[in-house]
């Protein structure tokens, strides 16, 4: 099945790769200086990066990452990112993110 591409955020959009009730894979593109910004749920989320430059803020910790670098993001942990060169973010949540279908 191929799902649409959404608007996220200015300058984000988001497109649902794959999912079942217990995993989500998400595929986020930012352009230059956009921004995910700050929030949190109740899902685990595993963020990898395709392409790009991310700043990202983890519950007030900053992570620089590039090309290849990954993160997991615990549950509630208030998180966002900044866009820092135009790039793909590949996100995985668990459970799935029901709000995103």
């Amino acid at each position: 099945m191929t799902y649409p591409v959404i608007p996220a955020d200015l300058g984000v959009t988001r497109q649902v790769l794959a999912e079942n009730p217990d995993m989500m894979v998400v595929a986020f593109r930012f352009k230059h200086g956009a921004e995910g910004k700050l929030h949190n749920h109740p899902h685990v989320q595993s963020t990898y990066v395709e392409a790009g430059r991310f700043a990202f803020t983890i519950d007030g910790e900053e992570h620089d990452l590039g090309p290849g670098d990954s993160l997991v993001i615990p549950s509630n942990a208030q998180h966002g990112c900044l866009c820092q060169e135009a790039g793909t973010l590949i996100d995985t949540f668990t459970p799935r993110r029901d709000d995103f279908l």
